[in-house]
């Protein structure tokens, strides 16, 4: 949509907020497309986005929450009513209701949660007891399950009977279960087509079909759906009990929630995903927070040139080695983390392999320490004349960069280990390390060899 058009249609938007213009409104929100709600949503102020919300029935609104961002919902979920806030979340499907109460603090999503019906509320706090990327917290309640003894007629009664809450459902399978929940089969729709109505879905049900476990991680989903081109797969329990249901489709958009996680982290955005439209403090907050533990690392990285003020006096070419010396180092450990966090996400690694990462990080280390410091060493020794000024500057980036790569490789193993974020851990504290180290070697070996580096 043209700047000046979406100018008109923020504008007009708002107008009609203003004026209580609900029909309006609605017509105004069906005629453009989830991305430009999106950003006409967050063109409002605060008080419009509420009133928006107020305006429209919980159904409607439901359906604007759907076309916008997570974090645009939540914030706007925040924002409401308790009593409101429950009635839009419980137009939606069970996964998007765990999704945002997940997103906002224990005390408020219980809050809301207690505003709910019975029934709802009970599925929302036993969906949010699993983490969000796995499949208790990806799977949906939204299924069709019927008993074995049932017969096609039976099943074609119900549908007809419940076509107004059904026809919301995605339904590709039909779960066959027994008085206590158990999963016994799986019917295809497909499968209720053809036989007499009599039959009894016993006879047509595929019977111990593909399930998953509650607790299965992202990774094993991912190479579950790879595995079998599925529709669909029922979740259960340790004891058979069927749960929910997981998409596919659930899975790749967890995936594309945790690429933007990793992102963030590794760009010191914490505290999920941050937009302009959220209030100034809070988004100043959010940054400086990471940033401020920054300097404190950055200091301690300086803190190392301060002890060697002298050697560095005494032989000023250092300094335009030092920056160099880290750099390099650095860039080395980011790849080494790169691996490691790639494997973690394949399931190619466990994060108790700390050994075996040490093993082969620190063999490709010494070999590219050592190629990279004759490299650098040569460059120093033809710039100054200086066979001991290339030997302190290659000597140092040759065993910086076994630690870099070394640490690059364990740190998002032992992150993992300790329930952190490997994306926003790794790359801030190898910095400082490779920095810190890098600073030492070099000042050090020079300090040891400050009687040869004269020119």
């Amino acid at each position: 949509m043209p700047d000046n058009d979406f100018r008109n249609l923020w504008d007009q938007l708002s107008s009609l907020i203003n004026s209580n213009e609900t029909d309006q409104i609605l017509a105004l929100l069906e005629e453009i497309n989830p991305t430009d709600t999106a950003l006409a949503i967050s063109r409002l102020n605060s008080d419009d986005q509420q009133q928006l919300l107020t305006l429209l029935q919980p159904e409607k609104a439901a359906e604007l929450i759907e076309d916008i961002s997570e974090a645009q919902a939540v914030e706007l979920i925040e924002s409401l009513p308790q009593n409101q806030a429950a009635a839009i979340l419980s137009e939606l499907d069970s996964d998007h209701i765990a999704d945002l109460l997940g997103e906002l603090d224990e005390a408020k999503a219980e809050a809301i949660i207690e505003q709910m019906p019975q029934e709802e509320a009970e599925e929302a706090r036993e969906f949010l007891q699993y983490p969000a990327d796995t499949a208790g917290g990806l799977m949906i309640s939204e299924y069709l399950d019927y008993r074995s003894f049932q017969t096609i007629q039976d099943v074609l009664d119900d549908l007809q009977a419940n076509r107004d809450e059904y026809k919301t459902y995605n339904v590709q399978y039909i779960y066959i279960t027994d008085e206590e929940n158990h999963l016994e089969g799986v019917l295809r729709v497909r499968d209720l087509l053809f036989p007499p109505r009599s039959t009894e879905l016993s006879r047509l049900m595929i019977g111990s079909p593909y399930m998953i476990n509650v607790n299965a991680s992202l990774e094993d989903l991912r190479n579950f759906f790879e595995e079998h081109n599925l529709f669909g797969a029922p979740v259960v329990d340790e004891t058979m009990h069927l749960l929910g249901v997981v998409l596919p489709e659930a899975v790749e958009e967890a995936k594309r929630k945790r690429s933007v996680r990793q992102f963030l982290g590794v760009s010191g955005i914490v505290g999920g995903e941050e937009f302009r439209s959220m209030p100034l403090l809070s988004r100043s907050g959010r940054r400086l927070s990471w940033l401020s533990l920054n300097i404190v690392l950055n200091i301690i990285a300086a803190s190392v040139i301060a002890l060697y003020q002298d050697t560095l006096s005494a032989v000023i070419a250092l300094a335009v080695f030092l920056p160099m010396v880290s750099d390099m180092s650095g860039c080395s450990g980011n790849q080494a983390v790169a691996v490691s966090m790639r494997e973690l996400s394949l399931g190619l690694i466990r994060p108790t392999e700390l050994a075996r990462v040490l093993l082969k990080e620190a063999s490709l280390g010494i070999i590219n320490g050592l190629t990279l410091g004759l490299l650098l060493g040569c460059v120093a020794y033809f710039w100054k004349g200086n066979p001991y000024l290339g030997l302190v500057v290659g000597g140092a980036l040759a065993l910086n960069t076994v630690v870099a790569v070394t640490l690059g490789g364990l740190i998002p193993l032992i992150s993992k280990r300790l329930k952190l974020d490997p994306a926003l851990i790794s790359s801030p504290l190898l910095t400082t390390v490779t920095d810190m180290c890098g600073f030492f070697f070099v000042l050090s070996f020079a300090s040891a060899l400050l009687g040869k580096l004269t020119f």
